[in-house]
């Protein structure tokens, strides 16, 4: 008789792969009586999940583990559920683990490889000036999700999906520019950011020059170095407050992620600034808050599902079909809202 596949349990229990791994492991974030449901299922058909002793051996695992950089990142929030549900239609386990923005996500890596016997590794975040050296030691297939590395680093060392953070944020501040905005306030991530915060931080930069604006450093405003809510409502409505009480002169906002945007946004309006009328703002990711906002806010929407599910087709067809390392970038895409349009 042919085993019954974790597949097989979702499609007679009417559920997703993703909610019969959460049953299985006991996660918290399911219905009692869906998983009820899905126990009975399993025990009717003698189903062994992957990761029981009964159907491994113990030098045998079929797990891959997701390393998250920041607990507070929204964009990170919603690729979860989706690298879940691809990783469990292969039949694999997922072991999320997160991380602090200062961490080292390759230490992590090394450690969670040998402790919990990953086959594969997925990294949403992580600085894109690691080195070979540091590249080479992972042992197992990995592909960097949302982070590219340094030009410097042989492409053949790593799998990568990403968008082009340098490029798509000189897109934004481009599109201010055209718009009429010439004081245009950045609301960054740390000053020790090495990753996406510098690259959306230079796109900002270069994006001004280009339109023979001076670039003011008064109008830069890092974040804390590596606190740990860079990306997060209240770090946005931090700075912004600080840009306010700082009386720097500005007639736009351009925060470097959506989060930090939103939190702004309230601070802006609660000085009684007027948006889009007094100052204008945008941000990046494309978080689904920013268009359920008001007003709502213009951003550089990432294709969040997509490139999870990039990512894992990546990683499996190292691991299943030996593929040589890949690289996808993926185009943002440019939305304007209210809180641009003058």
């Amino acid at each position: 008789m042919e085993s019954v596949t974790i597949k097989d349990i979702a499609k007679r229990c009417n559920v997703a792969v993703s909610t019969v791994s959460r049953a299985i492991n006991n996660h918290p974030d399911i219905n009692p009586e869906t998983r009820r449901k899905i126990m009975q299922v399993i025990e009717e058909n003698h189903y062994i999940p992957n990761n029981s002793a009964q159907n491994l051996k113990k030098s045998v695992s079929k797990t891959i583990g997701v390393v998250i950089k920041g607990a507070d990142n929204q964009l990170f929030a919603k690729m979860r559920p989706v690298l879940v549900e691809g990783i469990a239609q292969y039949d694999y386990d997922s072991d999320m683990e997160y991380i602090s923005i200062s961490g080292d996500e390759i230490r992590e890596a090394l450690r969670l490889v040998k402790e919990k016997r990953l086959k594969g590794l997925i990294f949403l975040g992580g600085n894109h000036n690691r080195t070979a050296e540091e590249l080479k030691s992972v042992p197992v297939p990995f592909v960097m999700c949302t982070v590219d590395m340094e030009e410097t680093v042989p492409k053949e060392l790593y799998s990568s999906v990403s968008v082009d953070s340098y490029r798509e944020s000189y897109r934004m501040v481009d599109y201010l520019c055209t718009k009429g905005y010439r004081k245009i306030a950045i609301l960054a991530g740390s000053k020790g950011d090495e990753s996406v915060g510098r690259l959306r931080l230079n796109g900002y930069r270069d994006a001004l020059a280009a339109h023979q604006i001076p670039m003011e450093e008064k109008r830069i405003l890092y974040s804390q170095d590596w606190a740990e809510d860079v990306f997060s409502m209240e770090n946005g409505y931090r700075m912004a407050k600080k840009l306010i009480e700082s009386e720097v002169d500005f007639d736009c906002v351009y925060a470097v992620a959506d989060s930090i945007a939103i939190g702004a946004c309230r601070a802006l309006l609660q000085s009684g600034l007027k948006i889009p009328e007094q100052c204008g703002l945008a941000g990046f990711d494309g978080l689904d808050e920013t268009k359920y906002y008001y007003p709502s806010i213009t951003t550089m929407r990432q294709p969040v599902k997509e490139m999870a599910e990039e990512a894992v087709r990546m990683l499996f067809s190292m691991l299943h079909k030996g593929a040589p390392n890949q690289h996808s970038i993926f185009p943002g895409e440019l939305t304007e809202r209210e809180s641009t349009m003058k």
